[in-house]
């Protein structure tokens, strides 16, 4: 893990590294959030995705509460 500066994020890399089958039920925000981007943005590593999300929290004082999916997702594929 050569991140150091992304080792305070909730979602680190190594956070949805283990398999999630399509059929399971209940799937948290995040793991619908990265599906449908990389749904949008079949070109984009999951990496690439979760950079782009971490520079929305960023440019939102840090956080993504309070944020819709969809403006999450608007505000992630501008930088995709």
């Amino acid at each position: 893990d050569n991140f150091p500066q992304k080792a305070s994020v909730p979602f680190s890399a190594n956070s949805f590294g283990a398999f999630i089958s399509p059929n399971t039920l209940n799937l948290s925000s995040f793991t619908k959030l990265m599906k449908k981007l990389q749904e949008i943005h079949p070109e984009a590593s999951r990496d690439k995705i979760v950079d782009a999300l971490l520079e929305v929290r960023k440019n939102n004082k840090g956080i993504l509460s309070g944020l819709s999916i969809n403006s999450i997702m608007e505000r992630t594929s501008v930088i995709l």
